[in-house]
Order: structure tokens, then sequence, then C-alpha cells
């Protein structure tokens, strides 16, 4: 058994691309739709789309660096 438990790397990295695109995908869209229908967001829902966006960005960068390469080395 390796240090962290028996984790399923393949899985683990999948999973962080798939839902950090999915992040992205969903505050880009809820952004771009409201302002497509000149609909003005309160601040608390702009910040919100925006946060999604940045962290799904960098959950879907820095998934395969994490579960695929540097975890695995680190065993």
């Amino acid at each position: 058994m390796g240090r962290y438990g028996s984790l399923d790397y393949p899985k683990l990295t999948k999973a962080g691309v798939a839902i950090g695109f999915a992040l992205f995908a969903i505050g880009a869209g809820a952004e771009l739709t409201a302002h497509a229908l000149h609909y003005t967001l309160p601040a608390w829902e702009d910040t919100l789309f925006t946060d999604m966006e940045i962290i799904g960005t960098l959950m879907f960068l820095l998934s395969p660096f994490i579960f695929g390469v540097f975890l695995p080395l680190t065993e």
C-alpha cells in the first residue's frame, strides 16, 4: 500500500479535469447568458460566476499535474 492509500490516480485525474471544465463552463455560460439577455447581475452572483471560472480553470489545468504526475511520483 502506498503512502496515500490505494488512490486511483487516472480516475482522480479525469474527475478533476471534468469538474474543472464543468465549473468553467457553468460560470462562463451564466455570465454570457446574463449579458446576452441584458440582465444585470447582482454583485454576489457576478463574483460567484467569476470565481467559478477561475477555480474551474485552475482545476482543469492543475489536476493532470497533481494527480497524474506529482502524487504517483511521491509514492
